[in-house]
């Protein structure tokens, strides 16, 4: 079984295309290969900035022949249906054969389609994939009609077995492949011919090419974390920008500059941040103060003086990039020490949106919300409201303006630098949090109330101009922001009844109401929380039936409290007593309703002990009355495990009561008192969920 080898060889690449081109080149000439009948042991696939790679083991020299039986029609067929059998099957009529079939004589042709060699079909197959690959940007180049990310300079295909190396013979608009290629552009430009896949990645190596990117990257990792540590320092983790700078290069080496001693006084973030977007350079902090001190940039060559001319042009790039970061910081400061009044005023002039008003208009909603929001969680209402006014007077910075993903963070400094309580500079950096389901939840009282006021406004505001999410799409992020309410309710266990009167949504529709009278649907919008709080549960571990039993129940807008009853039902159902008993209740509850149906009336009047007549019934009605005033007390008090558990004690009587006794008695008065008996265990476990939507 030979072997196979492609490398497309081009331009770079850029480095965030890199890993899902690779992916896509194993998985289109795989699925090409096995769909034209060549299977294979492994593959693999590899990608540096010039060149996508593909090597496959244990390759079919040849398709297997494919032989198939197709019946035809009758003999007596009209001929026209007998030659459009023979187009079809792609035979002669001399090659059909004659059998016998409960409908008469019957054509059958025997169709053999021979095997191929391995190299045509990968051929074929290699072409197709080059001309179709999924690039999301392509461009074409001189008077060739191939579209590439970048100009494409050679195809190496070769297929390797015990007799030797074969070179594909792939032509695509005058680029044949052959079995050569080149190492690094810089060091080791000059071609050479390879032979197999481990000779390919051995020579790569010697030309100053690590064809891995994993390899490149741990490469790079651990000479940044040895440099760092040589000076006592650490860099900051950040594997995102690791894989793309491993993109980036084919043979890193890393170089660690220092930063301007002008430009240390700037925040740790606004240095990382420039750093990062600008440069693609990496942060290394001193673990004693916490201050970024010094950058780590990868270099795609060595050189004679060991990358100092490099460095001293990186640092030189990078002082003019904090330069125009420390003029901005020093303005903002200015600003921020004068009371930041420049900057709220600002907001006016800026839109939120074309129905929902300016910034200001709508810091001003989330403000009475935190005020009306505070006292419920624990917050000082005035601290909340302070923070609130001038939580997003950032947007207005110019640091902000140039470093987008600073918002928050730079409130928190310009908050500190105004002389701000501490508590409300904390909501000016947390309010935005959490944005994604591994986000940080606040837990301040102060950053929570302006967080879920921030939230609550954006859902109500969008409910009430009906600009809903749908399907797929969600434009103003209303999901995140539900998913946003839903943490920060069930992180800090508060105890808020979100849709009640004078609740959080009442006071943020009518906020909302109040510009153009438009109201939004709260109940609608509760609804949208729960199917948001059902994903999040689910992803918990919770089944779907067991929260939609607690969601019929009251005080459904108290997140908290319907999460609690949710896991205890959900832990009360894992035990052989919850099972059993929900079955007993079902049980109960079908031969009550048909009863009811039947009747036309309601059998919810009580049961009397002195028309008991089976010891059985006399059990239940006790197990009952012991029942009841427990569960009850346990509702009270939200002890819903509590509940659960005295519950769980009518499950014997139960399975007693419905082995030794017929509800539907001859006799028409125990007939009624026991079916008002199955009302009183209807009730009672309906007290804790409503068990009818439970499955099993």
């Amino acid at each position: 079984m030979p072997d196979l080898l492609i490398e497309l060889f081009s331009e770079e690449i850029p480095a965030r295309m890199q890993a899902r081109a690779a992916m896509d080149l194993k998985a289109r000439v795989t699925d090409g290969l096995v769909e034209a009948g060549l299977t294979y042991s492994g593959a693999a696939a590899f990608h540096t900035p010039r060149r996508l790679c593909l090597a496959l083991e244990g390759l079919l020299a040849e398709s297997p022949t494919l032989r198939e039986e197709r019946k035809g029609p009758r003999t007596d067929a009209p001929e026209k249906a007998i030659e459009g059998f023979l187009r079809g099957a792609g035979v002669a009529r001399e090659d059909l054969s004659v059998r016998d079939d409960k409908k008469g004589q019957v054509y059958f042709a025997l169709i053999e389609k021979p095997g191929r060699p391995a190299a045509e079909i990968v051929a074929e197959v290699l072409e197709s994939v080059i001309r179709n690959f999924p690039w999301p940007k392509s461009m074409r180049w001189g008077e060739n009609s191939l579209k590439w990310v970048r100009p494409l300079h050679s195809i190496l295909c070769i297929l390797t077995s015990e007799s030797g190396t074969d070179v594909v013979s792939v032509d695509i608009d005058g680029l044949k492949a052959g079995a050569t290629t080149a190492g690094h552009r810089f060091m080791s430009p000059a071609q050479f011919s390879v032979t197999d896949f481990e000779d390919y990645a051995a020579k790569l190596k010697r030309a100053h090419v690590v064809l891995d990117a994993e390899e490149r990257a741990d490469h790079i990792w651990q000479e940044a974390t040895n440099q760092a540590f040589a000076s006592g320092l650490e860099v900051v983790e950040d594997r995102g920008l690791l894989a793309e700078v491993a993109g980036l290069v084919e043979w890193p080496v890393v170089l660690m500059g220092e930063i301007g001693k002008d430009f240390l006084g700037l925040p740790a973030e606004v240095l990382q941040t420039s750093m990062k977007e600008h440069q693609k350079f990496f942060s290394v902090r001193n673990p004693k103060s916490g201050g970024i001190e010094r950058f780590v940039t990868v270099a795609n060559r060595e050189t004679a003086d060991d990358g100092a001319t490099i460095l001293a042009g990186n640092q030189k790039v990078l002082a003019a990039r904090l330069s125009d970061a420390k003029f901005f910081w020093e303005n903002d400061l200015r600003i921020a020490r004068a009371g930041m009044s420049d900057w709220t005023d600002a907001l006016a002039n800026v839109t939120f949106h074309n129905k929902l008003g300016s910034q200001a208009d709508r810091i001003n909603r989330i403000a009475t919300l935190a005020r009306a929001i505070a006292p419920a969680i624990g917050a000082d209402a005035d601290l909340a409201e302070q923070a609130a006014r001038v939580a997003k007077a950032d947007l207005s910075s110019e640091m902000v303006y140039e470093f987008p993903e600073l918002q928050g963070l730079m409130g928190r400094y310009y908050a500190e630098a105004a002389g701000l309580p501490a508590e409300v500079a904390a909501a000016a950096e947390e309010h935005y949090s959490p944005l994604g389901p591994s986000d940080d939840v606040p837990s301040a009282p102060v950053s929570v109330a302006v967080a879920l006021a921030d939230k609550i406004d954006t859902l109500t505001g969008f409910w009430a101009i009906d600009e809903k999410p749908t399907g797929s799409k969600d434009p103003f992020a209303l999901r995140r922001a539900a998913l946003g309410v839903i943490r920060l309710v069930l992180a800090n266990g508060l105890r808020v009844s979100l849709n009640a009167d004078g609740g959080p949504f009442a006071v943020a529709r009518d906020a909302v109401a109040e510009r153009d009278g438009a109201r939004a649907d709260t109940d609608d919008l509760l609804s949208f929380l729960h199917d948001r709080l059902k994903v999040h549960l689910r992803d918990e571990g919770l089944r779907h039936d067991v929260i939609d039993a607690c969601l019929a129940m009251p005080g459904n807008d108290d997140l908290v409290l319907l999460t609690n009853r949710a896991e205890a039902l959900g832990a009360f159902l894992k035990t052989e007593d919850g099972g059993n008993l929900v079955q007993g209740f079902k049980r109960a509850n079908n031969i009550l309703s048909q009863a009811e149906e039947k009747d036309g009336v309601s059998y919810e009047f009580g049961a009397d002990r002195k028309f008991a007549e089976d010891p059985t019934e006399t059990a239940l009605f006790d197990a009952l009355q012991t029942a009841r005033p427990e569960i009850d007390a346990a509702m009270a008090k939200d002890d819903f495990a509590r509940a659960m558990s005295a519950m769980a004690g009518l499950r014997a009587p139960i399975d007693a009561f419905f082995e030794a006794v017929q509800v539907n008695s001859d006799n028409s008065i125990v007939r009624r008192n026991r079916l008002n008996l199955l009302s009183s265990i209807r009730s009672t476990c309906l007290a804790v969920a409503d068990l009818t939507r439970v499955e099993g």
